[in-house]
């Protein structure tokens, strides 16, 4: 017997990166019927573009992808799969009736590791030669040689989560001599090029140790407001943080005054709190604050990569193999 798949549009792009548009006005959205349906015998495909027209069809559906809103998920009568279009979705994607509910849910993670893996370690590059502080004085036009820099080699950075983007960064700090040290909720056992690895309850006793403290954390019930006044102010006043995990996971104005205080010397944020990052934030200009527009994600072979997995866990769901990625609901990842 055959499986009836629904592809919902609406919401997909406020929740990924990539899904680049050809020429002609089409993205690899519009091209996963033709492969779905040369792949999976007896598969139904049904495109719908909002969640009205979507109500016609989601009574009938096996599986979804995109983003099942609890409107929609109170009329699914046969559901049994949510293909996610990212790897962590927004407050609100893991409501109560999805999560108590045996429907299993994938995501998109892995897609993003090697990006993000770069993207962190510009700033860690950028911190420990004071990049931070000559492109002040460059906007400013002075010419004063003599900023502070971290020797790698005798650095440390405490990761936190280790994941697929943090056991990238991991990765990419230990092939530059830094000591890391992870934490995490779920890993158990050491990855490449982690020292050190410790579960989230110890995160006070950890986070003295780090010059660099990077956060790579989804945004959960337990990762809400992790990063505040308390854990700023035990860090070293040398230490730079960096978060391009979710900006809810930050609490801005803890941050601001940790940079001002000199309780730390410096951060590089991704992601915030609110986004954009309002004119006139005092984070703008605050001392040894590095920001980008939530980019870190943004390079090549995204829409390939989440095309893939798509396919690929569609297929493994119509032939009774294990899934990919599959989330812990209650957890929201």
């Amino acid at each position: 017997m055959g499986i009836r798949l629904l592809i919902l549009t609406a919401g997909i792009q406020e929740y990924t990166l990539g899904n680049q548009i050809d020429p002609q006005g089409r993205s690899y959205i519009d091209d996963l019927p033709v492969k779905l349906e040369e792949r999976i015998p007896d598969i139904h495909v049904d495109v719908c573009h909002t969640v009205e027209s979507a109500k016609d069809v989601i009574g009938e559906a096996d599986v979804a992808f995109g983003v099942i809103v609890p409107e929609l998920f109170a009329m699914a009568k046969k559901l049994k799969l949510i293909l996610s279009p990212q790897a962590g979705p927004k407050a609100g994607y893991y409501h109560r009736a999805l999560i108590e509910s045996d429907v299993i849910v994938t995501n998109a993670s892995g897609i993003y590791s090697d990006h993000i893996g770069a993207h962190i370690m510009a700033f860690v590059l950028a911190f420990s030669r004071g990049l931070q502080g000559y492109i002040s004085q460059q906007i400013r036009g002075e010419w004063k040689p003599g900023l502070p820099t971290v020797h790698l080699p005798e650095a440390t950075a405490v990761i936190v989560g280790v994941g697929g983007i943090g056991g990238e960064t991991a990765r990419l700090c230990a092939a530059f001599g830094i000591k890391v040290i992870g934490i995490d909720a779920r890993r158990t056992e050491a990855l490449d090029g982690v020292t050190e690895l410790y579960r989230p309850d110890v995160l006070a006793d950890v986070l003295p140790r780090g010059d660099f403290v990077i956060a790579t954390v989804p945004e959960t019930p337990e990762t809400q407001g992790m990063f505040g006044r308390d854990q700023f102010g035990l860090m070293k006043a040398t230490a730079f943080f960096i978060n391009i995990g979710r900006g809810a996971t930050v609490e801005l104005d803890a941050l601001n005054e940790a940079l001002r205080n000199g309780q730390i010397a410096g951060a590089g944020l991704d992601v915030f709190q609110v986004e954009p990052l309002p004119v006139g934030h005092p984070l703008w200009t605050a001392p040894g604050m590095l920001v980008t527009p939530h980019v870190a994600a943004d390079g090549p072979y995204l829409d390939e990569r989440r095309e893939e997995l798509f396919l690929d866990n569609c297929a493994r769901f119509v032939e009774g193999r294990p899934l990919r990625n599959v989330v812990d609901k209650a957890r929201w990842f």
